[in-house]
């Protein structure tokens, strides 16, 4: 059993996708999480997703699906990853231990994307998730504000907001480092 699974976000185009080095989607905070992570004896997956320039639901959830998660697992997604999650967990009712959503959104930037975000957020995956967070910042975009509240309305999770921490990314935070999401994985949070 894995006891993390980290789903990064999407880009807004394919930003020399192909190119690990270059890429962006699966860096910002999710590398050092991990070893963080690993470092305290945890199993981390970090799954990327096939194309998150122009994320497909049934494309993500083939690849999500490679990896196992039982009540014990914690799931983190950062931006579209939330979106992903939140809409698997509600169809499949499986049960985990948390659920926490990094810069959680769900409105669609292009058009392409409508069906990825398009879905009624089902009210049963809190009744099947252990502990639900959000984490999101003072100075996040104000669709990202409003895909928090789209989320948070219907889950009713914790929500913590760190300053100046805006979508979550590298140059966002000015750092890689994330000790909060550390903190509420771990229970400390």
């Amino acid at each position: 059993m894995v006891d993390v699974v980290m789903i990064h976000g999407c880009p807004s185009d394919e930003e020399k996708a192909l190119n690990p080095a270059m890429r962006t989607y699966d860096k910002h905070w999710i590398p050092w999480t991990k070893k963080e992570l690993e470092v305290k004896g945890m199993s981390v997956a970090t799954p990327l997703m096939p194309e998150p320039w122009n994320p497909d639901y049934e494309r993500f959830k083939e690849e999500f699906e490679k990896t196992e998660v039982d009540e014990n697992t914690v799931l983190v997604g950062h931006s579209c990853g939330c979106a992903f999650l939140v809409r698997w967990l509600g169809e499949t009712g499986k049960k985990v231990e948390k659920l926490i959503l990094v810069a959680p959104w769900k409105i669609a930037q292009k058009g392409r994307e409508k069906d990825f975000y398009d879905y009624t957020i089902n009210p049963n995956v809190k009744d099947h998730v252990g502990e639900i967070v959000m984490f999101t910042a003072d100075n996040e975009a104000e669709d990202g504000k409003k895909s928090l509240r789209m989320f948070n309305e219907v889950l009713d999770g914790k929500v913590i907001e760190l300053l100046g921490h805006e979508h979550y990314t590298q140059n966002d935070m000015g750092t890689v480092e994330f000790p909060e999401l550390i903190e509420v994985i771990n229970g400390n949070g």
